[in-house]
């Protein structure tokens, strides 16, 4: 039996599924992951100067600089193959929630309707003085109007993008509510993600140490592939769509996909 077909019992067997996906997930998309050779993110800027609070409060401009360029990469990225798997996952009633690590928005403009967005997004910026939120077109105008390259709240502050930096705590809200999904996931899917980055790596073992079972989609190796139940490890969206075929949500006898797929 493939892998896929494996993945796709248990999907099939599991009382729950719940979906962790990282950047991997977004590599399709034209967005690079973050510790690629040559490609990742932080391959050739060091992260603690440019996405640390700390650089935020310190050097508004050198970090604007740096999520100026960031923003208008992201700008036309659109969902790839793999995004839109996990909704027809959803609306077939075998997947109850995304948990992500990512903030570029494409599981959103994907279509899941249960998204736990635990690293924040880009979708607005707010002002850690006032405490005003600007959403994400009016803070490309302010970065494009401003001299100095920040885009400054009303009070003249500079505002912080909502996602979480290097220093900072992930949203209590978000994070207690993918631990509980974790708890209660008969399978985790982790998909794209070399599980390293905590406290959010430590959601699958939430899962194990409840009874669960994991299955990892991601093309580098990560520390619970020995405990995986099924580990994939191609092109994630060929992946994705293999276990579609398997569950007759793709070929000649599955439904036509929701509109907007």
């Amino acid at each position: 039996m493939s892998a896929a077909a494996r993945l796709a019992r248990l999907i099939e067997r599991a009382g729950s599924v719940v979906a962790l996906t990282g950047a991997g997930i977004s590599v399709p998309s034209g967005i690079p992951d973050f510790r690629s050779p040559g490609t990742g993110l932080w391959a050739n800027v060091n992260p603690m100067e440019v996405a640390h609070i700390d650089a935020f409060r310190r050097d508004p401009v050198r970090f604007w600089s740096f999520y100026g360029r960031r923003f208008q990469r992201l700008e036309d990225k659109q969902p790839n193959g793999a995004h839109r798997a996990l909704v027809e996952l959803e609306r077939a009633g075998l997947l109850d929630a995304v948990i992500t690590q990512n903030i570029d928005r494409l599981h959103a403009r994907a279509g899941t309707q249960n998204l736990v967005e635990v690293h924040g997004s880009i979708a607005h910026a707010s002002c850690l003085v006032c405490g005003l939120r600007y959403e994400l077109d009016d803070v490309r105008a302010r970065l494009d109007s401003d001299p100095g390259g920040v885009p400054r709240c009303d009070c003249g502050e500079p505002v912080k993008p909502d996602v979480v930096l290097f220093g900072e705590l992930l949203p209590l809200a978000a994070y207690a509510r993918a631990e509980e999904l974790a708890a209660a996931a008969g399978l985790m899917l982790c998909i794209g993600s070399s599980l390293e980055v905590y406290p959010v790596a430590g959601l699958p073992e939430t899962t194990l140490i409840a009874g669960g079972r994991v299955a990892i989609l991601t093309q580098g190796p990560t520390p619970l592939d020995p405990r995986a139940a099924v580990r994939m490890r191609g092109d994630v969206v060929e992946e994705l769509e293999a276990v579609l075929t398997e569950l007759g949500l793709r070929g000649p006898t599955a439904p036509a996909p929701p509109p907007g797929l």
